[in-house]
């Protein structure tokens, strides 16, 4: 499946993501931009904030710039109902996230939307915003910028997810039914609210372009690790299977556990190596959910528990030192419409910091990886997925290539890169006014 290469073949490739990395630091160093710096723009978010990355990534960006921010989220009891940051005026609204089933989702997602428009409408009679960036789910969140865009306010809808394939994933909706049709015609009618749509991957804009919007209306800007906590580095190739007898081959799996992330298929698949490869260890990383307490059951009914550890949740500081002590990441992905279209941040995560990565045979995934880049795994192929960690455990030289090619897929789409694509689509877009 893999073509050794020689030492000095890996010594090449280590120059050249040497280099790649100097080249694309310093290419990335790019002056502030004039035309957005005084510009007033409110970020309205279904989540809490600092907690959501991608939101507090595009306000950072567009306050490096200059711009003022006013940002409505929701209610978190760690953080004050109004907060002043310099340029960043947060407003957290009284309501809290909770889970449950379409009518509970329906109900926050409705209370949400109304109190962000009168929020945004007492805001703009005083002041007017040149930009409402709105950010999903829902999508019908685009709602709320109404006043601002009659007062002249240009509109961002951030689709992080298409709501869609995750409502038939999360509720096992058919995609032919009334409730999954109604959220596409709404998809629909909220991008054409918007004056310009961004996405996460070209997996999720080439669905959006071909159900509710014309592509040219629609951006990419991926979810790359912040490099102030996952600093890059290059691999340090793993020991050799004699060598790696001698201590624990750790397999990492860290991200929400839930069913559709397949937490089970890693276990499953740990336990058809565990006789031929007695050093291995799962070690498992998230907040406690039902879907955990079910695996871990298992794990404990198949006499699994030394060799699969949960470890709670994890700060982003924290799960570097985690990534640090793996020797590979696994992202064990079940098969469905959602995850099918994902292109996982954990990937960059691994690859940041020199780990290769076992990863779903995916659109999501493949737009961007080449089997030379990851080690690939149908979805939901227990047997395929512990082959490949077999493989990574008794072929070490090959697993660090696989990592290096992966980095420079990384260094590609590294969030400086992702920041100034923002940047340059808001400066776009606010220049048209």
């Amino acid at each position: 499946m893999f073509r050794p290469t020689t030492d000095r073949v890996v010594a090449t490739q280590r120059t050249d993501l040497g280099v790649r990395q100097a080249s694309h630091t310093q290419s990335t160093t790019v002056p502030t931009s004039t035309h957005l710096h005084g510009k007033r723009v409110a970020m309205v978010v279904f989540s809490s904030y600092p907690f959501d990355p991608r939101p507090r990534r595009a306000a950072d960006a567009l306050l490096k710039e200059g711009m003022t921010v006013d940002l409505i989220c929701l209610a978190d009891e760690k953080y004050p109902k109004r907060e002043v940051k310099g340029d960043l005026d947060i407003y957290r609204a009284p309501i809290k996230h909770q889970r449950g089933g379409a009518f509970a989702y329906a109900y926050n997602y409705s209370a949400f939307i109304l109190v962000s428009a009168v929020i945004l409408a007492l805001r703009s009679l005083r002041r007017r915003y040149d930009l409402v960036y709105i950010h999903n789910m829902p999508d019908i969140l685009v709602l709320s910028s109404l006043v601002p865009k009659l007062l002249g306010a240009k509109v961002i809808l951030d689709l992080h997810d298409p709501m869609p394939e995750l409502m038939t994933t999360i509720f096992g909706l058919d995609a032919n039914s009334f409730s999954v049709r109604l959220i596409r015609w709404l998809e629909k009618w909220s991008m054409a609210r918007a004056h310009f749509v961004l996405t996460v991957n070209v997996a999720c804009k080439r669905i959006f372009a071909s159900r509710s919007c014309r592509p040219e209306k629609i951006g990419v800007v991926m979810n790359s690790p912040d490099e102030e906590i996952f600093p890059f580095r290059p691999p340090c190739e793993l020991p050799s299977a004699s060598e790696a007898s001698a201590k624990r081959f750790v397999i990492m799996y860290h991200g929400s556990l839930v069913e559709r992330n397949g937490l089970d298929l890693a276990v499953a698949a740990l336990a058809k190596i565990r006789h031929t490869v007695p050093s291995a260890e799962l070690r498992v990383y998230g907040h406690s959910t039902p879907f955990l307490e079910q695996v871990m059951e298992q794990v404990l009914a198949n006499n699994m528990q030394d060799c699969v550890h949960y470890l709670g949740p994890k700060s982003l500081e924290q799960l570097v030192r985690e990534i640090d002590g793996c020797d590979v990441g696994v992202i064990p992905n079940q098969r469905n419409a959602f995850t099918d279209i994902n292109t996982p941040t954990r990937i960059f995560e691994y690859l940041a910091l020199g780990k290769p990565v076992i990863a779903p045979r995916t659109p999501g995934i493949q737009d961007y990886f080449t089997p030379e880049s990851l080690f690939f795994f149908d979805s939901a192929n227990v047997g395929e997925l512990a082959q490949q960690m077999a493989y990574v455990f008794s072929h070490p030289k090959e697993a660090t290539e696989t990592a290096y090619r992966g980095q420079q897929v990384y260094l590609s789409h590294r969030w400086p890169q992702e920041r100034q694509t923002l940047v340059n689509l808001v400066g776009g877009l606010l220049a048209k006014s």
